[in-house]
């Protein structure tokens, strides 16, 4: 893993290069998607069908076997271990009263000129959820998706997975049965985007697609953004640390490592103003490589796309992370409350050594859906309001447009809209 000096000359280059880790070559990428997208959208389910039987490795013979029953998530759920049991209600009961708080309101205000504004929240009508299932499985994605959709109201939820032979996950569906049974198919990859999307004979048409996945989920989801709204284009996984003298070289290791070992393309960035901090955090990524069941893609990630860099305070760590603008930013100093007001962007920050990111993934509550590749300059966090939309609230009464029907007129006049100047005068005659 290299270490980067903010003094060094040839600095600002290397650190460019961090700043282009969310850039994805889509060319081939975005051809093989639109064709998939084509096909779907012409042939539904029979296109489907072809595509399981292709990257999924089993046949479908008719629509009825594209979905996941109740039963049998119900099944799955009593065969699980009773402290799997225990965590997933956990998990889910944090994420939906942490959700809750989110929740926007709707609201009027009332003018002494009779004049009533306001604005109407509505949840949308139906959402999409995808859940990655091809390397591994996600329960957690799928309650982090679902429970917002949940608690925003929506009346059809609809989830889509791969399910590799036919075989599907036992505590994915486990995961389903506790949030509700929603209609779960079992198609991946672009072709499920597609579905939703547009609607197949077996999966409904929705409003809305959230959750993560490859870069051929990503590229449809970019595709079929202005037919249905899409949460964010998300990459590979990331972190980004910011630690003094204080922090414990062990800890920042292995929070490092706990990004890496999602992807070969994930990145893991520690700031510092401690050079012994950041000789010493290597030194510690080396031990715990050799213990990790995915030591392989780790190290990949690590020495491709990792990096130490050494600041000569904390204030230029600060600066160089805002720039970064990491999907998770965890603060391992001294006083880490002091650094929160200086972040401007961020994905999700974890504050203090003992909340290491995991614990934002699975049981803490706020969404692990986040922006990547610097995004958190202006995307956020998967949250209630994305399955759901404002309308606003207009009503005026006599007295009020004839005190501002002039200024009104006079506006449309300037902007040479006849009518529109025409429809308020009608009402001040």
């Amino acid at each position: 893993m290299k270490i980067l000096d903010i003094n060094n000359p040839g600095f600002r280059k290397e650190f460019e290069e961090i700043l282009q880790r969310g850039k994805m070559d889509i060319a081939n990428v975005e051809e093989i998607v639109k064709n998939i997208i084509k096909e779907v959208k012409e042939e539904g389910n029979k296109a489907l069908f072809r595509h399981i039987s292709r990257f999924d490795k089993w046949e479908p013979k008719e629509n009825k076997d594209l979905e996941i029953m109740p039963d049998e998530m119900k099944k799955a759920y009593e065969n699980l271990d009773e402290e799997l049991k225990k965590a997933l209600h956990l998990a889910y009961e944090r994420i939906k009263k942490y959700h809750e708080k989110q929740l926007p309101k709707s609201w009027l205000d009332f003018e002494k000129n009779g004049t009533i504004l306001g604005q109407k929240v509505t949840p949308v009508d139906k959402a999409g959820v995808y859940v990655p299932g091809g390397k591994a499985f996600y329960p957690s994605s799928l309650l982090m998706n679902v429970i917002p959709a949940i608690v925003a109201g929506v009346e059809e939820i609809v989830v889509t997975t791969p399910v590799i032979e036919n075989k599907p996950n036992e505590l994915l569906l486990g995961a389903l049965y506790i949030c509700g049974c929603p209609k779960t198919y079992k198609v991946g990859g672009a072709s499920a985007i597609a579905a939703m999307a547009y609607g197949t004979e077996s999966i409904p048409k929705v409003d809305v697609i959230t959750g993560p996945g490859n870069i051929f989920v990503a590229t449809a989801k970019k595709l079929v953004y202005g037919d249905v709204n899409i949460d964010m284009i998300a990459g590979p996984s990331e972190i980004g640390i910011i630690a003094d003298e204080s922090a414990k070289p062990h800890y920042l290791a292995i929070d490092l490592l706990s990004q890496a070992e999602h992807d070969e393309m994930a990145s893991s960035i520690l700031i510092t103003d401690s050079k012994e901090i950041a000789d010493m955090t290597v030194i510690e990524i080396e031990k715990f490589l050799k213990e990790l069941e995915r030591e392989e893609i780790a190290r990949k990630s690590i020495e491709e796309r990792g990096a130490v860099i050494v600041t000569n305070d904390i204030d230029e760590a600060v600066e160089l992370m805002n720039e970064i603008a990491p999907e998770h930013l965890e603060i391992m100093t001294k006083n880490p409350f002091e650094l929160l007001p200086k972040i401007k962007h961020a994905g999700a920050i974890f504050l203090g050594e003992y909340t290491p990111e995991p614990i934002g993934d699975y049981i803490a509550g706020p969404n692990h859906t986040l922006p990547t590749g610097g995004t958190a300059k202006f995307y956020s966090p998967l949250n209630v309001e994305v399955f759901m939309k404002k309308s606003s609230i207009i009503s005026f009464s006599k007295q009020a447009i004839e005190e501002m029907g002039k200024e009104c007129a006079t506006l449309a006049h300037t902007e040479g809209l006849t009518a529109h100047e025409k429809s308020v005068l009608e009402r001040l005659k």
